[in-house]
C-alpha cells in the first residue's frame, strides 16, 4: 500500500508540475506576443508522454523508490525549457536552443530508464570502483588531450569528436562518486583511527592521508590546467564532504578547507587567468566592458526583476552572454522576480533534502554513502553557480542542474537522478515496504519442492 500511494503522490506532483510548465510556456508566448504558441498541444503532447514514460519506468523497475525526486527534477527542467525556448526566439539562430534541448531532454528520461534497467542493485557498483576510478579520472583529464580538448568562454572543459562536443566532467563526477562511496566504505575504519600527532590526535596516520592528497592534486590540475574553478571546487567538496559524512571526524572538514585554500592561493599567485575571476569577483566594475560585463548585467536583470518581477516574455534577459548556461538563474529572477527565484532555490532545497532523506534511510554503508555524495554533487553544484550569479562567489563555468541549457549536464544528471531513485528503491525493498525482486519466484521454487518432497514421501511410504 505504501508503494501505491508513492505511485499516486509521484503522479499527481508529475501533473502538477506539468501544468506549471505548460501555464509558464504559454504566458511567455502571451507576453511577447500577445497569442498563444501555436505548438502548444504539441509541446503538452510530448511533455506529458516524456513524464509519463519516466513515471512508469520508475514504477515498474522501482516501485519503492521516493516519489518526489523525479517531479522536482521534472518541474526544474521544465522551468529551465520554458526560459531556453523564450531565449531562443531573440537570438542570432532562433529554433536551434529549444530543439536542441528537447531532444537532449528525451535522451536524459531514455538514459534515467535504461540506467535504472540496468543498475538493478546499487550495491552492486562497489565492485567496480577502481575501474570507475579510471574512467573518471580520464574523463575528467580527456580536455586537456591535444586534437580533442577545446576551449569554450576560456575554460578548457570541453571534448570534440567529430560534430559532437560534450563535457567529459558531467560523467566524470557520477563515477567519481561510486568510486569514493566505494572506497569510504573499504578504508572507513582505518580512516577513523585518530592516531597522529601523538601529543594531540586529530587525524589517522599521515600515509593514509593519500586519497585526500589525490583529490586535492586533481583539484588543482583541473583548476590550473582547465581554468575550471567550479569543477575543481565541487570535486574536492564531494570528496571532502563523504569523507567526514564516512568518518565522522570533522578534522577532515578543517585540513580539507585549509588544504583547498592553500591550493586556491597557489592558484592565485601563479596564473593570470585565476586572478581575473578574482578581481572580476571583488570589483566587476573595474572593466565594465570585458570581464566584469556578465555579472553587472546579471545585477541589472535582478533589480530590474524586482520581487515579483517583470513578467515572462517581458524581461529583457539576453542581454546577458550565454544566458542561457552559467546566468540563466539571472534570467529567472528579472522575468519571475524574487519569488521565482525563490521557488527555483526551494525546489533545490527539497530535491536535496529528498536525497539526504534517502542516505540516513540507507542501512548498507555503500548505499548511504553513495546517496550522499550523489547529493551532494547537486546541491553544490546548484549553490556554486547561483552564488557566483549573486556575487557570493566567484563566477565558474558549472551548469544550474535540470535548468540550464547543455547536453551533457542534462544526460549526466538524470543518470545520477536515476542512481538516487535505485538507492532509495533498495532501502525500501530492504525495509519491506515491496516486495523483494524474485520473491514470486522464490515462492514458486519453494511449492514446487514441498510438492517434489511430499510426494517423494508418500513413494517411501508405499515402498516400505
Amino acid at each position: 500500500m505504501l508503494a501505491v500511494a508513492r505511485h499516486r503522490a509521484e503522479l499527481g506532483l508529475i501533473v502538477l508540475g506539468l501544468l506549471i510548465t505548460a501555464s509558464a510556456y504559454a504566458l511567455t508566448s502571451l507576453g511577447r506576443n500577445a497569442s498563444l504558441p501555436v505548438n502548444i498541444v504539441p509541446f503538452l503532447g510530448i511533455v506529458f508522454a516524456l513524464l509519463i514514460a519516466a513515471h512508469l519506468g520508475v514504477r515498474r523497475l522501482a516501485p519503492g523508490a521516493d516519489g518526489v525526486l523525479l517531479p522536482l527534477a521534472a518541474l526544474l527542467n521544465g522551468i529551465g525549457y520554458v526560459f531556453i525556448a523564450r531565449l531562443d526566439e531573440v537570438s542570432e539562430d532562433p529554433g536551434q536552443l529549444a530543439a536542441a534541448q528537447a531532444t537532449w531532454t528525451a535522451l536524459g528520461i531514455i538514459a534515467f530508464i535504461v540506467t535504472l534497467a540496468v543498475v538493478r542493485r546499487a550495491r552492486d557498483l562497489a565492485r567496480f570502483r577502481y575501474t570507475l576510478l579510471l574512467v573518471g579520472v580520464l574523463l575528467l583529464l580527456a580536455p586537456l588531450v591535444p586534437g580533442i580538448g577545446r576551449t569554450i568562454n576560456g575554460a578548457r572543459i570541453w571534448v570534440g569528436v567529430g560534430p559532437v562536443t560534450f563535457q567529459p566532467g558531467e560523467f566524470a563526477k557520477i563515477a567519481l562518486a561510486v568510486f569514493f562511496a566505494g572506497y569510504l566504505m573499504e578504508k572507513r575504519e582505518l580512516l577513523g583511527m585518530i592516531t597522529w600527532p601523538k601529543f594531540r590526535p586529530v587525524l589517522p596516520e599521515p600515509r593514509f592521508l593519500g586519497p585526500i592528497v589525490v583529490a586535492w592534486a586533481v583539484s588543482l590540475v583541473v583548476m590550473t590546467a582547465e581554468k575550471d574553478l567550479g569543477s575543481s571546487l565541487l570535486f574536492f567538496a564531494l570528496f571532502v564532504l563523504l569523507l567526514w559524512v564516512g568518518t565522522e571526524r570533522w578534522a577532515y572538514l578543517v585540513v580539507g578547507s585549509g588544504l583547498f585554500a592553500v591550493g586556491a592561493y597557489f592558484a592565485y599567485s601563479s596564473f593570470a587567468h585565476v586572478q581575473t575571476r578574482v578581481s572580476t569577483w571583488l570589483n566587476p566594475w573595474d572593466d565594465p566592458g570585458g570581464g566584469g560585463f556578465q555579472v553587472i548585467q546579471s545585477w541589472f536583470a535582478l533589480a530590474w526583476g524586482g520581487t515579483g518581477g517583470t513578467g515572462l516574455g517581458l524581461g529583457n534577459p539576453d542581454r546577458i552572454p550565454v544566458v542561457e548556461t552559467d546566468f540563466i538563474f539571472a534570467a529567472i529572477g528579472e522575468e519571475l522576480g524574487l519569488f521565482g527565484a525563490s521557488a527555483v532555490i526551494f525546489a533545490f532545497v527539497l530535491m536535496i533534502g529528498a536525497g539526504l532523506k534517502v542516505a540516513t534511510q540507507a542501512d548498507d554503508p555503500f548505499d548511504k554513502l553513495l546517496a550522499t555524495g550523489l547529493t551532494v554533487l547537486l546541491g553544490v553544484q546548484a549553490f556554486i553557480i547561483m552564488a557566483g550569479v549573486t556575487r557570493l562567489l566567484p563566477l565558474t563555468g558549472v551548469t544550474l542542474p535540470f535548468v540550464s541549457y547543455g547536453g551533457s549536464s542534462l544526460l549526466g544528471n538524470y543518470v545520477l537522478l536515476a542512481l538516487l531513485v535505485r538507492v532509495s528503491d533498495d532501502t525500501a525493498r530492504k525495509a519491506g515496504e515491496v516486495p523483494e525482486r524474485g520473491t514470486m519466484a522464490s515462492r514458486r521454487a519453494r511449492r514446487r519442492l514441498e510438492r517434489d518432497a511430499a510426494g517423494e514421501t508418500v513413494f517411501i511410504g508405499a515402498e516400505g
